[in-house]
């Protein structure tokens, strides 16, 4: 089967997320106006493109996350076992949006025709077309680079990342939760990273002084590995807690939300994307920037999000940027 494949390898939601407007460009640039997109289970890509007017299918990228156990496409013989996987959909043309050599080598063993990559360093001698970022460019944060070799071959990338909740899962979160009171706050409470952790102690905090202060409802969103931090926040009954929902319904719930306060995970990156007001807890990575109705908070003069001084002043700073970003949309 003919078609476009491309290459995101990054784990995370929020990496999948960032690359929204890349691959929407390159579909566009395919006949059916759809692409097939290569990653790692971690990115859950399969639940955010459920019902994708431009992503067709998702593969998996078979290669294990720090702990895991080697997977298919680890090893030495890793490419030629993902080439052979390849190989089968008869792809006519990718992308790698990775400076890695190895998913450009695989795409060649593969026999797909036209392969576009970064070709930073080994990764061009395995590419076929030659219009690839300078060398300079491998340092480029990875959003970047998407975007410059985008550019290279004559595509217009948007530069905010857009998500649409499908319109079956926005009514799903209408009949479950339409009669509880607004404003509707949600709170992303977990982090795929311990240092990106804001304490769930102090998301149990702003919970209650949000609930006093609008009257409104506060939802703690999380996956079934952040069960225990969403008891925290919810122990004293005024958060609703929202454990392990899809993507595509997390996402809707998040743009049903007046407001969604989370730290910098993948959650934050999807309510962002969906347009609703956000604000990000930062402090243990750079602040996202490529959403305008993201709010970056940062502990004063800390390097890390777990400080003290980040915890011990995080709770007014945040209730107060909540306020400001609730006045506009409290009758919404």
């Amino acid at each position: 089967m003919a078609g476009t494949l491309v290459i995101q390898p990054l784990p995370g939601i929020g990496d999948m997320v960032w690359h929204l407007p890349h691959l929407d460009a390159i579909a566009r640039t395919c006949p059916d106006g759809r692409v097939t997109v290569l990653t790692k289970r971690r990115s859950r890509a399969d639940e955010l493109f459920a019902g994708s007017a431009t992503v067709s299918r998702v593969l998996w990228l078979e290669r294990a996350q720090t702990g895991d156990a080697a997977g298919r496409h680890d090893g030495p013989l890793g490419a030629w076992r993902l080439a052979a996987d390849l190989r089968e959909h008869g792809f006519s043309a990718v992308w790698v949006l990775h400076d890695s050599p190895r998913y450009a080598l695989a795409a060649r063993l593969a026999g797909i025709p036209t392969r576009i990559g970064y070709g930073t360093g080994r990764q061009r001698l395995f590419l076929s077309d030659r219009r690839t970022l300078a060398a300079s460019d491998r340092r480029r944060p990875t959003v970047e680079k998407a975007t410059r070799l985008l550019a290279l071959h004559g595509i217009e990338a948007e530069p905010t990342p857009r998500f649409v909740p499908a319109a079956d899962a926005l009514e799903r979160i209408a009949a479950r939760h339409g009669w509880r009171p607004r404003p509707w706050i949600g709170l992303g409470v977990g982090a795929s990273e311990p240092f990106k952790q804001w304490r769930a102690e102090r998301f149990a905090d702003l919970a209650e002084r949000l609930a006093a202060a609008t009257g409104g409802t506060v939802f703690a969103i999380g996956g079934p590995s952040e069960r225990e931090a969403i008891d925290t926040v919810c122990a004293a009954g005024v958060a609703v807690p929202v454990l392990g929902l899809p993507l595509g319904q997390a996402a809707a719930l998040a743009r049903s939300c007046d407001l969604v306060i989370g730290n910098d995970t993948g959650l934050l990156n999807l309510a962002a994307a969906t347009g609703v007001p956000s604000i990000g807890l930062f402090g243990g990575s750079p602040p996202l920037t490529q959403y305008p109705c993201l709010t970056a908070l940062e502990p004063p003069a800390a390097p890390r999000i777990a400080s003290t001084a980040w915890r011990q002043s995080a709770s007014t700073t945040v209730m107060a940027a909540a306020e400001q970003r609730l006045r506009p949309s409290a009758g919404r």
